[in-house]
């Protein structure tokens, strides 16, 4: 294999600025994709998976493609503390809903698949036990969490558990983005966007992205002079130097506790947030442009869908395509109707639906194809949806790794049922948590 080098990483990146070019002219033309809504950056990263190794093998990307979207996603959220309006104390309860929202959605494909494989889908074939689990694996967390427990599973003998993750991941991640954009549209059509009209009467300038004269946006004023250090770079730098922080953090708490993996996007927030809180009680926070940030937030989203789904892995080969297809199906329309059903009784009259379709992208696909979503229905990030995620995620991720750590040991020792019983109960908890403080709400 070819050593990684700078010029590596600048091929790498210039091919996916060739796709986003691509992608934003095949927006401009194709009057199908503008009735989608379909962002450029989903159409380059769908030409570069087309084009790539894992397709006809076109494009010369090297074989780190993969790891840009973990930088890129720490970058975005560094920038989500500079661009948010004040938090009051009404909002803070949405950390505490999201939390309730995504933690039981997460538990809730883990015991619909679990129960699923060994109550229907193992009576009918010779399947193992954690048969249905590989579609929790492969969907919630997409191929990163697909590879890690089938990798596991291959540590216990079960060599086949990585290949079903994986097609799990990869049918999964698809239909994130195909049923995505179906629920998109359906929820103009009825009202429930919050900051997207009916795709009937979008002007001409947003069906294709292009501003005419008169219309154009102002990218954000520069605070500083061009003589000293460019506006530009200045921001950026600081963004950079958050994201930085988070990385450190997170390393430094593997360190110090090596079985705890704080997520770098989710420190990143953390350490923004003492970053900003800093530079207001010094004064330097007006120096900051928050205009610039947010363009600096969107340009780093469009290059992590870009290479997100790029990356992805299609070398899967489908050895049970009649149950796997049963499952996967089945823990499609089971995650489609949690989403809705819950979404609607968690968020009602709070931009219910902008979570909703962003917890459907992560929970099918990747966190980066629920930004993705997110963009298309509030490409301003009005709802604070991300905001809410990044807080609540901390929370999150001990779950997401106890599941990945003990899902294996559990199901190859024969204690798969009392795994997903264990699962079911931390449901009932979290929803019982939801109710007593009246997150959950009725119709």
């Amino acid at each position: 294999m070819e050593a990684f080098t700078p010029w590596t990483l600048f091929v790498d990146v210039g091919i996916v600025a060739a796709l986003l070019l691509v992608g934003k002219l095949i927006r401009v033309k194709v009057k199908a994709i503008q009735k989608m809504f379909i962002p450029p950056s989903l159409i380059a990263g769908f030409l570069g998976l087309l084009l790539g190794p894992e397709g006809l093998d076109w494009l010369p990307f090297s074989g780190q493609l993969g790891t840009y979207a973990g930088i890129l996603i720490a970058l975005v959220f560094a920038c989500l503390p500079f661009t948010s309006a004040k938090v009051t104390k009404e909002q803070r309860s949405g950390i505490g809903k999201m939390w309730a929202y995504s933690q039981s959605g997460m538990l809730f494909q883990w015991a619909f698949g679990g129960f699923l494989g060994i109550l229907v889908l193992c009576q009918i074939w010779p399947l193992d036990k954690a048969f249905g689990i590989s579609m929790p694996c492969g969907f919630c967390g997409g191929h990163g969490t697909a590879a890690a427990i089938g990798t596991a599973f291959q540590r216990f003998g079960n060599e086949e558990m990585l290949t079903l993750a994986m097609t799990a991941a990869t049918v999964g991640i698809l239909a994130s983005v195909v049923i995505g954009m179906l629920m998109i549209k359906w929820a103009t059509r009825k009202g429930h966007t919050s900051f997207l009209s009916d795709f009937s009467e979008l002007p001409h300038e947003l069906r294709t992205g292009l501003l005419p004269e008169g219309k154009k946006e102002s990218m954000g004023e520069s605070s500083c002079s061009s003589i000293s250090i460019d506006g530009l770079a200045f921001n950026l730098a600081v963004i950079c130097l958050v994201a930085f922080g988070g990385y450190l953090i997170s390393k430094g708490v593997n360190m110090l506790v090596p079985t705890l993996e704080m997520p770098v996007f989710s420190c990143a927030f953390i350490f923004g947030i003492l970053a900003k809180f800093v530079m207001d009680k010094t004064d330097v926070t007006k120096y900051v442009s928050k205009q610039s940030v947010s363009h600096l937030s969107g340009t780093f989203t469009d290059f992590l869908v870009a290479f997100g789904i790029a990356s992805i892995k299609l070398s899967v080969v489908l050895d049970y395509i009649v149950p796997l297809s049963i499952l996967l199906v089945c823990g499609l329309l089971a995650t489609l109707l949690y989403v809705f059903w819950m979404g609607k009784r968690m968020f009602k009259g709070n931009g219910w639906f902008e979570k909703a379709v962003f917890t459907w992208g992560w929970y099918t696909g990747t966190m980066a194809m629920g930004i993705a979503l997110l963009r298309v229905v509030d490409h301003e990030m009005k709802s604070r949806c991300l905001d809410d995620y990044a807080l609540a995620y901390l929370f999150i991720a001990p779950v997401e790794i106890a599941l990945i750590t003990f899902a294996p040991v559990a199901f190859v020792n024969g204690y798969g049922v009392h795994f997903l019983s264990i699962v079911l109960v931390a449901i009932l908890i979290i929803l019982g948590v939801a109710g007593a403080k009246g997150w959950l709400k009725k119709r």
